[in-house]
């Protein structure tokens, strides 16, 4: 198991570092490139100054590689548009973005796994059809639409839930404040992978349910209930845990929508926001932060494997 996991974590290290380089190669490709921060109205003596102060004017294979050993020690470089340290607002963001991504993926689960589970129980039953049908809606709604929609009927209109923010005061709420203020981007954020948790969990379901060794429990005497946690159950989430791995970067995109409609100040909000911005060490910073967290997920989707059924090896 420790072998497995050092040759995991090198591996993810050669993965982000081809990343940055792909990630790196893109920004300066694109029309402007990094030179665009640099006011065409100034002077040539002041914009080559502003370059040399960027470390602009070096051979980009010097920028690069300037900025991959800066980055293993811990510098993630500054700001070009107010100077301050990526690292130090990244961090200042991450753990909103983590509690948003959070709130919604336990809700998606949650949810996902009893309204799969059911509908797998009881096939063409009225909860079976029911969660289908709230699947097919789900994944059909675009989420932009889905928030828009829920700001102005929940918000706007119905004064049930606030429309932005994390807290009512600026310097932050209580836990219930920042809690009712979570509620609606978490389920609007959920509803993106809640039907496809739901289809997966009821299609693994299904399979099980038909093995021989939960006739055997059935015929043991086993009540129905310990039969389908402790038998069916376990099986059948090994499927959908490698769903919910594959999820990780489609999550931090929708983050992005969400935290940007919502106004949540989070990290998808900072990449938006530095995109438009075109500081171009923040996202490469958030390029880096974004793919270390979905190959440390994945990481830990292929050791649960391991829990859930013991014949599993490494």
């Amino acid at each position: 198991m420790r072998r497995y996991i050092l040759q995991r974590l090198l591996y993810s290290i050669l993965v982000l570092v081809l990343l940055s380089a792909i990630t790196f190669a893109i920004i300066q490709i694109a029309p402007g490139g990094p030179s665009i921060m640099v006011s065409p109205d100034i002077s040539a003596q002041d914009a080559e100054r502003i370059r040399r102060n960027l470390g602009l004017d070096r051979p980009l294979h010097v920028q690069y590689f300037h900025w991959i050993w800066a980055l293993f020690r811990g510098d993630f470089g500054r700001s070009f548009v107010d100077g301050r340290p990526v690292l130090s607002e990244i961090l200042w963001r991450l753990p909103n973005t983590l509690e948003l991504s959070g709130a919604a993926l336990l809700v998606a689960i949650g949810v996902g796994l009893v309204g799969g589970g059911a509908a797998a129980v009881r096939p063409n039953s009225i909860i079976d059809h029911a969660t289908m049908l709230m699947s097919v809606i789900g994944v059909s709604i675009p989420l932009f639409w889905l928030a828009l929609m829920s700001i102005l009927i929940l918000s706007v209109r119905l004064h049930l839930f606030p429309s932005a923010g994390m807290a009512t005061s600026v310097v932050g709420g209580s836990l219930g404040d920042r809690i009712y203020h979570l509620i609606l981007p978490a389920t609007i954020l959920s509803t993106v992978y809640m039907p496809q948790i739901a289809r997966y969990m009821r299609s693994s379901m299904l399979q099980v349910l038909v093995q021989d060794y939960i006739r055997v429990a059935y015929a043991k005497g086993l009540a129905q209930r310990s039969v389908l946690i402790s038998h069916a159950t376990r099986n059948a989430l090994i499927p959908v845990v490698t769903v919910v791995g594959l999820m990780m970067p489609a999550l931090v995109g929708g983050a992005a929508i969400t935290e940007t409609i919502f106004a949540w100040p989070g990290m998808g909000r900072l990449a938006v926001d530095a995109a438009f911005r075109r500081d171009f060490p923040m996202i490469m910073g958030i390029t880096v932060l974004f793919s270390a967290i979905v190959l440390l997920t994945n990481l830990v989707v292929d050791l649960a494997y391991a829990w859930l059924d013991p014949r599993i090896r490494f």
